[in-house]
């Protein structure tokens, strides 16, 4: 088990990284986190939803995502609500405290689940979230050392470096552990780190010495290996103003993605973010508008939430006059899909206390969330139908809000119809696209992955620009990603390897497995 010092310190990295290197070395090998709190999520083939980190976990360990991987996943709508899915199911909305209350019941599941996991693999990689150390959610803790205890793992202990005050995280992190739990602690690993080994050394020797526990691993700091991040709180203003000094200057193609305040998914934008001419910029609260190609409005996990902050921000009017103007092309995704409609309907508060309100009136449609409707979790394949591209495309839906044309109406298409959903045969619409072509909206996720629609997207841009360039690299593969995910997760499994004591490493893994035998 990886458990770290706080959150954001590179915990789902990590486990990526083991997942790979144990698969790499000739095991059976299988992620699993019990509770994860993310916008980032997946869906699995039989239509089920999970975490995202441990989707590319999977991913890293050649396997296919399953459910069991985890068992549940928390989505914030709100400061202190969630939505809570339990075994790839939404169950309902739950504050703080009425989550609190059920966590105990949650355990028998996530028992079961690791039970499914640890029959199939020879070794399961368990990540932690945020910190064991934080003392008023011991009693009902269902991620941490009470996973710990109950699976009686082997738990390493992470700590970013690059945040400053390390040995003091780590020291005090070991300190706030019960007698059991410091016990069950069986090596350090430090991340990101940057900087002369040697001067290091002396912090190391005295850390080991003050915590009795041996340093395996330090990680480098890297920035030539794509790994999709975890969630919301990776995209930080630090991190989002440092891509946008990397690729803003100079590049043929500028995408602003609106930084909603429940932005969900936005992995979707990685292999646009990997095109060499193509600049992304999150625009954050407070941020202007510039003079982008594309603007995009992501997916949202409170739709009606997010649309108020767009015009209270003074955004949906400037997106708004943009787009009009033809200055702009703008790309609806999700819950950024049902803000470009003329009104979003949530009658009995499914996702928003607001009953009612208008959208952005770029598509004559409306958006109802009904509470009796089941929540649309599949794997997708569908036919678009747009001016720069006709053909198939695969991605995935994750959304609880049914969207609705006007009869009769001219101002739209149909742009995406969807033929298979969950491996079966359907058709319906999938997405619309005004007259004029500068509005593009849809529900399917992962849509700039298709390498064959995300060219023709560009292209079409590159076109509307007057540039001389086209892509001639146009793949005949259309549902893979332009980014090559087994060439990243090789380089960070080679990295990670070169990093820690291996020897150390599986001394730790081998005890574990002679103690489980031995029950």
């Amino acid at each position: 088990m990886v458990q770290g010092t706080g959150s954001g310190v590179g915990k789902s990295v990590i486990v990526a990284a083991l997942c790979r290197i144990f698969t790499q070395d000739g095991y059976k090998v299988a992620p699993f986190k019990s509770q994860n709190m993310a916008l980032n999520s997946y869906v699995t083939k039989d239509g089920l939803e999970i975490g995202r980190a441990q989707a590319f976990q999977a991913f890293a360990a050649r396997k296919e995502p399953t459910v069991e991987m985890n068992p549940i996943l928390l989505k914030p709508s709100s400061d202190t609500g969630a939505q809570v899915i339990v075994r790839g199911k939404p169950i309902g909305n739950m504050t703080a405290k009425e989550y609190h209350k059920y966590k105990p019941k949650a355990l028998s599941l996530i028992q079961h689940c690791f039970d499914i996991l640890e029959r199939e693999n020879d070794i399961v990689v368990i990540e932690g979230a945020g910190s064991p150390a934080e003392i008023n959610l011991r009693a009902n803790d269902i991620v941490n050392m009470s996973i710990a205890k109950l699976l009686n793992a082997p738990v390493l202990l992470l700590g970013d470096i690059d945040k400053g005050g390390v040995f003091a995280w780590i020291v005090g992190t070991l300190e706030l552990l019960e007698t059991e739990e410091k016990e069950l602690v069986k090596g350090i690993l430090i991340n990101k780190f940057r900087g002369d080994m040697d001067i290091l050394k002396p912090g190391l020797e005295f850390l080991e010495k003050r915590v009795n526990k041996p340093v395996i691993g330090v990680i480098p700091y890297f920035h030539d290996i794509k790994i999709q991040e975890e969630d919301s709180v990776s995209l930080s203003v630090e991190k989002r103003k440092t891509r946008a000094a990397k690729k803003g200057e100079g590049k043929e193609i500028t995408i602003e993605v609106v930084y909603l305040p429940h932005i969900s998914n936005f992995t979707d934008f990685d292999a646009l973010e990997a095109e060499d001419d193509v600049s992304i910029r999150y625009m954050g609260k407070g941020e202007k508008i510039g003079e982008p190609d594309v603007i995009i409005i992501p997916g949202s996990k409170n739709t009606i939430g997010d649309l108020l902050y767009l015009k209270n921000s003074g955004y949906a009017s400037q997106i708004v006059e943009k787009v009009r103007s033809g200055k702009c092309l703008l790309f609806g995704i999700c819950g950024g899909y049902q803000m470009l409609c003329n009104t979003i309907i949530d009658p009995e508060g499914v996702e928003s206390k607001v009953r009612e309100t208008e959208g952005l009136g770029l598509l004559p449609a409306t958006t109802i969330f009904e509470s009796h409707a089941q929540k649309m979790t599949n794997q997708v394949r569908a036919i678009a139908d747009l001016e720069f591209y006709k053909g198939e495309l695969a991605g995935y839906e994750i959304h609880m809000g049914r969207t609705y044309f006007a009869n009769g109406t001219i101002k739209i298409k149909n742009a995406f119809m969807i033929f298979e959903r969950s491996g079966e045969k359907v058709m319906d619409n999938g997405g619309a696209v005004s007259s004029d072509g500068n509005v593009i909206g849809t529900y399917i996720h992962g849509i700039f992955d298709n390498d064959g629609f995300r060219h023709a997207f560009l292209d079409y841009i590159r076109q509307k620009k007057g540039s001389l360039y086209i892509n001639e690299n146009k793949s005949e593969d259309k549902n893979k990603s332009g980014i090559n995910w087994d060439t990243e997760y090789n380089k960070l499994a080679d990295l990670v390897r070169r990093s820690i004591d291996m020897n150390k490493l599986y001394e730790i893994v081998n005890k574990w497995y002679v103690k489980k035998k031995s029950f």
